[in-house]
C-alpha cells in the first residue's frame, strides 16, 4: 500500500509575510516597540501630570487646614464676650473682626432705612437695613433683621407712623460684625437709582441714603447684624444669620491623589509592555 506523498511546505514569500504582519498589526498583536524619542515625551508628559496632580491635592489639604481654622475662629468668635464695634480708627483692619460679637448704642435713623431683599427660613422678604448713630460719633449700618413684603410696607411710612420705631431712640445693638457685599446678588446688580438692593453693599447705601452729612459723622465700611433680641414692634426679626462654610477640600484632595496614582498606574503599565516587546524583539535576534 503505497502512502499518499507528504506535501512539502514551500517557505512563504515576502508579500505573504507582509501580509501576516499586517494582519497581526490590525488585531493589536506583533506590534513594535516604541521609538525612544516618543516614549520620553511620553514620559515626561506622564511626569509633569503626576506632578501637576500632586501639587493640587497638596495645595487642597492645606485649603482644608486654612477652612478647619477659619470655621474654629468664626466659632469662637460667635460664642464670645461682645466687645465695642471699632470705630474709625479700627476700621482699617476690620476685615480681621469678621463675625465678632459687638456692641453698640445710639440712636436709629429710620427714616434712611434700606430693604435688601433676602431668601431665609421664614421665606422670602427683606433685610432692613438701619442706619445707627452711635453715640461714639460715627455711623453703622444695622441689618435689624427679617421683615416680610408686608411688614415692608407698614415700615416705609412717614416716621409717626412706624410702628414705634421712633428715629431718635436711645437703643443697644449686640450682634455680629459682617463685612461689605458689594455690587449685587447673583445675576442681579442693585439698582440705587430705583431702590432695588440685592446685596448689604454699605458704601453703595451710605451713597443713597446720604449718610455722608457731617451730622452722621464717618460711616463705617462693616455692618452689624443684630442678634435675636425681640423687637418691642414684633419685627423686624434678627438673629438669622446664616454660618455656613463650604468645606470639600478632603474630598478635592483625594480626587487629585487618585488622578496622581491612576496616571502613575497607566504610565507603569506602558513601561512594562514596551520593556516586554523589546525583550521579544531581541530574543526573535
Amino acid at each position: 500500500m503505497t502512502r499518499p506523498a507528504r506535501r512539502q511546505a514551500l517557505p512563504a514569500t515576502p508579500g505573504e509575510r507582509a501580509s501576516d504582519d499586517d494582519e497581526r498589526m490590525a488585531s493589536g498583536r506583533g506590534r513594535g516597540p516604541r521609538s525612544m524619542g516618543l516614549l520620553v515625551c511620553l514620559g515626561i508628559a506622564a511626569l509633569i501630570g503626576i506632578l501637576g496632580f500632586l501639587a493640587l491635592g497638596i495645595w487642597q489639604v492645606q485649603r482644608l487646614g486654612w477652612k478647619q481654622a477659619l470655621i474654629a475662629r468664626v466659632e469662637s468668635r460667635i460664642h464670645a464676650q461682645p466687645v465695642p464695634a471699632p470705630g474709625p480708627a479700627g476700621w482699617a483692619a476690620s476685615a480681621a473682626d469678621e463675625y465678632r460679637r459687638v456692641r453698640l448704642s445710639g440712636s436709629f435713623q429710620q427714616d434712611r432705612a434700606t430693604f435688601v431683599q433676602a431668601v431665609t427660613e421664614r421665606g422670602g422678604g427683606y433685610w432692613q437695613m438701619t442706619p445707627l448713630r452711635s453715640d461714639a460719633g460715627f455711623t453703622v449700618l444695622v441689618n435689624r433683621g427679617f421683615v416680610t413684603p408686608d411688614q415692608r410696607s407698614q415700615l416705609s411710612g412717614p416716621a409717626s407712623a412706624l410702628n414705634g420705631q421712633v428715629p431718635v431712640a436711645q437703643v443697644r445693638v449686640t450682634g455680629l460684625l459682617r463685612l461689605s457685599e458689594p455690587g449685587g446678588g447673583f445675576l442681579r446688580h442693585n439698582d440705587p437709582a430705583a431702590d432695588r438692593w440685592y446685596s448689604r453693599d454699605v458704601a453703595a447705601i451710605a451713597a443713597a441714603r446720604g449718610l455722608g452729612e457731617r451730622s452722621l459723622g464717618e460711616v463705617a465700611p462693616y455692618f452689624v447684624d443684630a442678634d435675636a433680641t425681640p423687637d418691642p414692634a414684633g419685627f423686624p426679626v434678627g438673629g438669622l444669620t446664616v454660618l455656613r462654610f463650604a468645606n470639600n477640600h478632603l474630598v478635592y484632595a483625594l480626587t487629585w491623589f487618585a488622578l496622581a496614582l491612576m496616571l502613575a498606574a497607566a504610565a507603569a503599565f506602558v513601561i512594562r509592555g514596551e520593556c516586554r516587546l523589546r525583550r521579544a524583539v531581541e530574543n526573535e535576534h
